[in-house]
Order: structure tokens, then sequence, then C-alpha cells
């Protein structure tokens, strides 16, 4: 039987775009596993709940089901040991320490930035649902916290560990990407899929290595469905 997984999707349901479903997107396609990925949405909870929570990514395998991206990461290390995302302890430390960077450190400018454009992707069924619950983590109103410039300032302060790290080695994990590189890239995934905005320039370190990173396995990230890409878009 093949896998599984259910992941978010939009107004559209070419367009997937949770930064955590695209790290095990990547996961997948590194280890070569065939995979069915099921469209969700954010109000459709009862299409999950037998996986004893409301979230994305979801992953079947025959009569196990894992949530939670890094937990997949080590499930899939488990049950499928060729072609290792996590490895050794220190490469699962260090795609452990990428995965807090990530989310803690890159997102928020990312968000401030794209904020807009995500909800205006976020199927009508789902907006009042991603309005309530964005607000309330957030503090603020969703037209509050739009604000692409300081978005983008904090965006670039944030990426200074990731260039140091790219002006010696083409991926974080070394001459080949692994799980630190997916841990962070799902969330340039998530900015892309849903935004036209240019995150970072073309002569940054860092654009190269997402230039890299869309090319991995087949172009599994360039080949993705973009807002940009649906034919008339949708108003913003």
């Amino acid at each position: 039987m093949a896998l599984q997984m259910y992941e978010l999707s939009g107004r559209d349901e070419r367009l997937r775009f949770s930064p955590y479903c695209w790290r095990v997107r990547y996961a997948l396609a590194h280890k070569g596993l065939e995979c069915d990925f099921i469209p969700w949405r954010f109000t459709q909870k009862e299409a999950i709940a037998f996986s004893g929570q409301g979230k994305v990514p979801v992953l079947v395998d025959g009569e196990t089901t894992v949530t939670d991206s890094y937990e997949i990461f080590r499930y899939l290390d488990r049950e499928y040991p060729d072609k290792p995302l996590l490895g050794d302890d220190t490469a699962e430390s260090r795609a452990r320490f990428f995965k807090f960077y990530s989310e803690r450190a890159l997102a928020p400018g990312m968000l401030r930035t794209i904020v807009m454009d995500l909800f205006n992707v976020v199927h009508p069924d789902d907006q009042a649902y991603f309005r309530e619950t964005r607000e309330k983590a957030l503090g603020r109103s969703l037209e509050e916290m739009h604000a692409p410039s300081k978005g983008l300032s904090a965006l670039d302060a944030a990426l200074e560990p990731l260039r140091g790290r790219l002006e010696e080695a083409d991926f974080l994990d070394g001459e080949a990407p692994g799980g630190a590189d997916y841990m962070v890239f799902g969330h340039f995934m998530w900015a892309r899929c849903v935004s036209a905005a240019d995150l970072v320039s073309n002569a940054d370190p860092v654009h190269a290595w997402i230039e890299r990173m869309l090319d991995q396995h087949g172009g599994v990230g360039r080949n993705a469905t973009r807002i940009v890409d649906i034919e008339g878009g949708y108003p913003g």
C-alpha cells in the first residue's frame, strides 16, 4: 500500500502551501518514496480526526499514522533507512536546530511580508477560521500584521547565519541536501507558493541555495503550483 499524506490546500486544490508539509514532500522525494497526497483544508478537522489532532501533515503508512514533520522524518529513517534524512546524532541535532531556526527566526519576517497573500489563497470556507485563529495568536489584525518592508528587513537580518553556512557549502548538510535543508526550505516553499514577493536578492548566497533546492529530486519544488501560475490569479 502506498504512503498517504494529508496536506494543506488552498482555494485551488493544486495549491499546496504548508511549510511543514513541504518539509515532508522533500523528505519523501529524498528517499524516492511514492506517496498519495490528499488535499485538506483548515476546517476539515473530521477528515484527520483519526490522527488524534487537527493539523497536517498527517502521514499514513498502512496501520501507522505519524504527525509532526520532524517526527515523520524520524519515522521515515527508521522504517526506510536507505538515504537517511537525519543520519547520526550530529546530523539529527543539526536538523533539529534548523527546525527551530526556521520556525522562530525566519517565519516571522516571512509572515509579515506575505500574510495577506496567504489569506487570499485560503479557501473561502476557511478564511473566517484562518483570520480568527491567526489574529488571536498574533494579537493584532492580519492587516496590521501585514508590513512587507518591516518583514523583509527582519528576514534579511535573520538570514545571516544561513548566509554564513552557505558561503562555505552548497547545502546546510554539506555537499548534498539533507534533513537540515528540508527543515528550512519548507518555509521558502510556503512563501513561494502563495506570493510573488522577492524575499532574497539574486546576489545573496541564500538565493543560489534556493535555486539549487528547487531543482532537487526532479524539480519537486520548481514544478509546484504557485498562485502566480494559476490563470488570472486571485484578487488581493
